[in-house]
């Protein structure tokens, strides 16, 4: 039964998830709690995961929740049906309405979903800086965690100015990660 509520639950994920994986981790995780797989504490730790190792974070996130679950099979369910939906549309798009892309209306919508998708990642970034408060909190604020945000906004476009070209994502996040580990895991 885990097998068909993984298949479920990510094709859902797969189908109704527009923007990007930031734009889907909302979905995400309405799915993972709906179900009961995880908490939101263990849904935050797999979120990190997802996003410092390589590949696509739906993917990423699929594969984690669906091999804590299920095991090597209940992975494969649920990366292949966080994909099937997406693989399927781009085919569709690329063999019958290629030229759909260009009619004004079409574009029109497009750009108006933009803002939208940006908003709902600004959201899900918020709610995962303010809403998991795990050390030295004031209220229901992580300090730490908002501290360490404003160190690397500030190393991120300082780096800008001063090398004339930005940090690479990959050092950013190996910084990161060092430093989550450094100041939550000692």
């Amino acid at each position: 039964m885990i097998y068909l509520d993984l298949l479920i639950g990510f094709l859902e994920v797969g189908l109704f998830s527009f923007g990007g994986a930031y734009a889907a981790i909302p979905l995400i995780r309405d799915v993972v709690i709906s179900h009961g797989w995880m908490d939101d504490e263990m849904l935050s730790y797999m979120i990190a995961v997802s996003e410092s190792t390589p590949g696509p974070i739906m993917v990423n996130l699929a594969t984690y929740v669906g091999s804590n679950k299920g095991g090597l099979l209940g992975a494969l369910i649920a990366t292949t049906a966080v994909v099937l939906p997406a693989f399927f549309i781009i085919l569709i798009v690329m063999v019958v309405v290629k030229n759909l892309l260009k009619n004004p209306y079409v574009q029109a919508a497009m750009d108006g979903l933009k803002p939208c998708v940006m908003g709902v990642i600004l959201a899900t970034g918020v709610y995962m800086i303010f809403g998991n408060c795990y050390v030295k909190t004031v209220g229901s604020v992580d300090i730490t965690a908002v501290l360490m945000t404003l160190a690397f906004g500030a190393i991120y476009f300082g780096s800008r100015k001063v090398l004339k070209k930005g940090l690479s994502p990959i050092g950013l996040i190996c910084l990161a990660a060092l430093t989550g580990v450094a100041v939550y895991g000692i």
